[in-house]
């Protein structure tokens, strides 16, 4: 029994050598992969030389930038299939010891579970988030594994993500929790919470105005990721998971005269950002940047 880990990293020159250095001790028998996309630092050199600390670790350096975009090329495009789970990892979180053979162990002992989620450990809101992955059976995309079997079958049928989504984790817990379904196949039973497993992500800080430009970009786009969910709720309903465009913004047009900020602040305030940033999409590649 073999798991693949990929550690996904955009820009994270500064947190890659420590997320890598967290998973050191976990992978055993697991081949690692970084995939460095769009990054326009020293991510990818930072990563080879972490190298000689893992039996087999391999980082791949696409010009190309997009979450979802690179998860796809992964996963369709450039691993293999000889595995029984695949492990997925944001490179800008730390991995709590223990995580991943716990994580391995919970999947190994669940027959038909699709999904195995790591709890975040850190953050003001963290119990929040904890007791809302226990009763929706969510995760993030800092720490997840996928079931070898659904992503199998993701690959059988063409299910790819659709390039541009923002919030590939929140979509893939959909598409667990339906089995590749459409809604009313939804059992929240086929995603499991590890108690065991965790991660910390990094903090933002008053004292660091860079961090705080990437929590206003963070925001902006978390909003955009409040309307396409609604885009997906309506075909996954409609059409299940085959609806799902190959791009997000090929449907902007029909869904954004709908479309109006919530009105709390700051939601409103991001929510304006957010719609101006859809409405100036276009369909070709160039609007996949608002993924990254």
């Amino acid at each position: 029994m073999t798991a693949c880990v990929a550690v996904l990293a955009h820009n994270e020159e500064r947190r890659i050598a420590t997320c890598l250095r967290s998973l050191r001790d976990q992978v055993e028998d697991a081949e690692v992969h970084v995939l460095v996309n769009g990054s326009r630092d020293r991510t990818a050199e930072v990563a080879r030389s972490c190298a000689t600390d893992f039996a087999a670790l391999t980082v791949h350096d696409w010009p190309e930038g997009g979450k979802a975009r690179s998860w796809n090329r992964f996963v369709f495009d450039t691993v293999g299939t000889g595995y029984d789970c695949y492990v997925f990892v944001d490179g800008d979180a730390e991995v709590r010891a223990g995580s991943l053979p716990a994580m391995r162990r919970l999947h190994a002992g669940r027959p038909g579970t699709n999904a195995v989620a790591g709890l975040p450990l850190n953050g003001r809101n963290r119990a929040v988030y904890q007791q809302a992955m226990r009763e929706e059976r969510g995760f993030f995309g800092d720490l997840y594994l996928l079931d070898a079997r659904l992503v199998r079958r993701m690959r059988d049928s063409g299910l790819r993500l659709p390039d541009d989504v923002i919030g590939d984790d929140g979509l893939l817990g959909v598409l667990a929790r339906t089995d590749l379904q459409a809604e009313d196949a939804w059992d929240r039973e086929r995603v499991a919470v590890c108690e065991d497993a965790g991660f910390y992500a990094e903090t933002v800080s008053p004292a660091r105005p860079d961090l705080l430009s990437m929590q206003h970009k963070r925001m902006t786009t978390y909003s955009v990721r409040h309307f396409q969910n609604s885009i997906i709720a309506e075909i996954m309903r409609r059409d299940g998971p085959a609806g799902l465009p190959r791009r997000m913004a090929s449907l902007y047009p029909d869904y954004l005269p709908r479309f109006r900020p919530r009105r709390r602040f700051p939601e409103w305030y991001f929510d304006r950002l957010a719609l101006r940033r859809m409405r100036r999409a276009r369909s070709g590649p160039e609007a996949t940047r608002s993924a990254e």
